[in-house]
């Protein structure tokens, strides 16, 4: 195969930050991709339904010119949520869902939350109206190994959660474990699981071995390569539970070399050549279209895009290095393989 023609696909976790940084990284999101489930981890976080529309303002502002991307716009979930407030966003279609981060889980999660029964009368209602919870799927216990925090997750906070709010729809976002991957799919149809571009690539030796790459550095933090394995199998399994939620995470060179650096691969760029590289590698291109395309607007009770994009086979395909912002260079995820497939047209 040499050609694949796909319905124009999705990113159902991204990460756009605001000010000039938005404005150098939307472009390389809605050169392909129709809409996507944009993060609230701002500084202050969006947390009201006037914020997300202020936000959901500003990105539109950004877009490039005859664009017709979509930002799905999130709240960032509190212990101080105001329940109509919430309700009020989803019942005018302001908002697709609300992200639960744990409070210092990751980038910009110090207003997260601590105590899970101080949002219970949120998540009740959230379950009443069907809005998706996006979950940042890791403890943040300082006594818990950061490579089990996603298991321990699942098992401590997930599972009793689920079980205590029936109906309550629930997407396990970036999940980097077998276990995650086994529990997404053994769970119903009130949960699903996105997976990311750079965790079909990576695993922890690419982090750590031969010297600490910080630009492979992400949260949650890539694992074993019989995880790296499982989540190749699962997103390239057709299964409707599985989606592409990329977690790119622009920031800055000087940001991520830090002593402290930043947490996040910026893979917007040449997500769809990776993809189709790391399906071809599986035998499995037939099953790209569900997991980028179909998969995500099936869970989220949304339309599948009409538009396409075709990709097609051919010499290496060569990506910047990084792409240039007012604030800095921002790296481009380097998938260590060479990539023959790029989207070749739209319609």
């Amino acid at each position: 195969m040499t050609s694949l023609t796909l319905r124009r696909p999705d990113d159902w976790h991204l990460h756009l930050r605001d000010g000039a940084m938005l404005r150098a990284v939307l472009p390389e999101t809605a050169r392909h991709f129709a809409r996507a489930i944009i993060m609230p981890n701002l500084v202050p976080p969006v947390v009201t339904a006037a914020q997300a529309a202020e936000y959901r303002d500003r990105i539109m502002a950004a877009k490039p010119d005859n664009s017709k991307f979509q930002p799905l716009m999130t709240l960032y979930l509190t212990e101080d949520t105001d329940v109509r407030d919430l309700r009020a966003a989803a019942e005018i279609g302001l908002i697709t869902a609300v992200k639960l981060y744990p409070a210092g889980a990751t980038t910009n999660s110090a207003s997260g939350v601590k105590d899970m029964t101080k949002v219970k009368r949120v998540l009740d209602n959230m379950a009443q109206i069907g809005l998706p919870l996006c979950v940042h799927g890791e403890v943040t216990d300082p006594d818990v190994d950061i490579f089990d925090r996603e298991a321990v997750f699942i098992d401590t906070v997930l599972d009793p959660i689920r079980r205590d709010i029936p109906g309550l729809r629930v997407v396990m976002e970036h999940i980097t474990t077998r276990q995650g991957a086994d529990y997404a799919r053994d769970g119903g149809p009130d949960l699903a699981a996105t997976i990311t571009t750079h965790h079909l690539v990576i695993n922890r030796n690419h982090i750590l071995a031969g010297g600490i790459k910080p630009h492979y550095y992400c949260l949650p933090v890539a694992k074993r390569e019989e995880h790296r394995l499982a989540l190749r199998k699962a997103a390239t399994s057709g299964d409707p539970t599985y989606f592409l939620g990329t977690d790119s995470a622009p920031h800055t060179d000087a940001n991520k070399l830090l002593p402290c650096g930043c947490a996040g691969c910026f893979t917007a760029t040449n997500t769809l050549s990776i993809l189709a590289e790391v399906f071809e590698q599986e035998n499995a291109l037939n099953q790209l279209e569900k997991f980028a395309s179909l998969n995500g607007p099936t869970f989220y009770k949304l339309p599948v895009n009409e538009d396409t994009i075709t990709l097609t086979k051919g010499d290496p395909v060569a990506y910047p290095d990084q792409i240039a912002t007012e604030d800095g260079p921002v790296t481009v995820f380097d998938p260590q393989m060479l990539l023959h497939w790029q989207v070749s047209s739209s319609s």
